[in-house]
């Protein structure tokens, strides 16, 4: 885990959360997305992660996989690029 020892506790919470969803898809999409990228995120960008990680998986993943479409309050970059994470195979 080299990196993550010296994070900030907000991240690191939110890093593990992203891990730890409870649906697997979930967790290796929005898990990827934070190992690659919650030490760049602005705190803007943190507090709309927090709220999308507050959000119920089956609804996140619709949104995600364009089964529903995407609320307008989440319809921002952030998400875009949360979208674009392909998980790596370990």
């Amino acid at each position: 885990m080299t990196g993550y020892e010296n994070m900030d506790p907000r991240r690191k919470k939110l890093r593990l959360r992203s891990w730890r969803r409870g649906m697997k898809e979930m967790d290796l999409i929005m898990g990827t997305f934070a190992d690659d990228n919650i030490g760049q995120l602005t705190e803007a960008e943190l507090d709309e992660f927090e709220a999308l990680g507050n959000e119920p998986d089956q609804k996140v993943y619709s949104w995600i996989t364009g089964a529903e479409d995407v609320p307008e309050k989440y319809d921002t970059d952030l998400f875009a690029r949360i979208r674009a994470t392909r998980p790596r195979r370990k």
